[in-house]
């Protein structure tokens, strides 16, 4: 492993750089924590002694992954992930940027909360930590939390995480007050009387289970009330995980009227369907839950249009005891750090996804929507690097994830796009083992 300060030099590599559109031969050298310089060529000539030089043999070399929904169980719900071992996670799967959800216990709430998460991820040290505030006290959706001081104190967006907020009042003072501080916020779009107990989509595969389920529509009622509201402030919306193809013709209408709308969409949905729910399986038990193949594939084409710009893992651990159970009563969620890249890729491999524009949804696109430095590969710019073989074929085994829980919704699924090397300001945080 290189020294913290040894400059390396990468050679041979498929540049992909999601703020220029290039995706070709190229030649990185990173320097003191930065890229101090990145050319559209194979190779770098004059390089000093003490410069370290990584042949990439033409593997992908592209910014750091930035992951803008990552729950951990810190604090208060350790076992199921900390704050390191979600760090190591995300440093295996090429992330070299994760943005925490308030929804723990206590919630981050207020700005000693933001400041405990950023204090922790310096004693780490490992990846980018950054906290999301919670949007209303204790994640409830009746009080607003403080969200200036925890703007102040270094919260990147506000989100009551799972939990819409279904008092349309509290929901629109939550958008102004965050557009006066200049944050964006983040809302799941869910009907909630609608969705109360349900674990499935309404429909005929849910019928034939048995499970309890909510019909589709709920999503886009829900989104249809936050875009009129976003539309009304002037704020940023972020919808928080967009799942059907209504809601997305919704979204599509709302954004050529100018409203300030920005769509997530979770990798397990762009990568399952209901049918994947299989026997009862209950690693694919999640929040939103999954939905048709027609929706899927309507999820796939809006993120090559560019209607859905982020693409998130939403990570969320959860013990085995809380998966071992009947469907409907396990606790819904998957872990993805780890699974987030060589997912997203096999969009590139099995449908010709334009690997430049995929890469753009986890860099670029949600660096820019939360005001990170990161996401680019140019001069100056930090030196998050992730370099992947993307054609390297690996079957998941979730035993061996780095994540204390192992729910994974991909194990046993076959992939590609090992992770070689991953480089956060310049340090390898994580090195594939040869």
């Amino acid at each position: 492993m290189a020294s913290r300060t040894q400059p390396i030099a990468f050679i041979n590599a498929r540049l992909v750089d999601p703020e220029t559109g290039y995706d070709g031969d190229g030649a990185v050298v990173v320097k003191d924590g930065m890229i101090a310089d990145a050319l559209h060529r194979p190779t770098i000539e004059s390089l000093s002694e003490d410069v370290r030089v990584i042949d990439c043999s033409g593997a992908m070399l592209a910014p750091g992954l930035v992951d803008l929904r990552v729950k951990t169980g810190e604090p208060g719900a350790e076992p199921k992930e900390t704050l390191k071992s979600a760090s190591r996670a995300a440093a295996a799967g090429g992330v070299t940027s994760i943005v925490i959800q308030p929804d723990t216990d206590p919630a981050i709430d207020d700005p000693a909360m933001v400041d405990f998460i950023l204090r922790r991820a310096r004693d780490i040290e490992l990846v980018h930590v950054y906290p999301a505030g919670a949007a209303t006290r204790g994640c409830q959706g009746e009080r607003l939390a403080e969200l200036g001081l925890m703007r102040e104190a270094g919260a990147v967006y506000f989100t009551d995480a799972d939990r819409p907020i279904a008092d349309s009042k509290v929901f629109r003072r939550v958008l102004s007050y965050a557009k006066g501080f200049g944050a964006a916020v983040a809302h799941r779009p869910a009907d909630p009387w609608l969705c109360a107990g349900a674990c499935a989509t309404e429909g005929e595969f849910a019928a034939r289970l048995g499970l309890p389920s909510a019909p589709a529509v709920a999503e886009r009622i829900m989104l249809e009330r936050d875009l009129a509201l976003a539309g009304l402030t002037g704020a940023q919306l972020i919808v928080d995980q967009i799942t059907t193809a209504d809601a997305l013709e919704s979204l599509a209408r709302a954004r050529d009227r100018g409203v300030r709308a920005t769509a997530t969409a979770g990798i397990n949905h762009l990568s399952f369907n209901e049918l994947d729910i299989g026997d009862y399986r209950t690693f694919a038990r999640l929040d939103p839950p999954l939905r048709t193949e027609a929706d899927r594939q309507a999820l796939i084409e809006a993120l090559v249009s560019g209607l859905v710009e982020v693409v998130v893992s939403a990570h969320a651990p959860a013990p085995a005891e809380d998966k071992r159970l009947p469907f409907s009563e396990a606790t819904p969620g998957g872990v993805g750090l780890e699974t987030l890249l060589p997912a997203l890729l096999s969009l590139h491999h099995d449908g010709g996804a334009p690997l430049a524009t995929l890469i753009r949804a986890v860099t670029l696109a949600p660096a820019r929507l939360v005001g990170l430095d990161a996401g680019r590969i140019a001069q100056g710019a930090p030196a998050d690097l992730v370099l992947c073989d993307i054609a390297a074929p690996f079957r998941v085994d979730a035993d061996k994830l780095s994540s204390k829980s192992k729910n994974s919704p991909f194990d046993g699924r076959r992939l590609q796009g090992g992770v070689l090397m991953t480089l956060v300001s310049g340090r390898i945080v994580h090195q594939a083992v040869a």
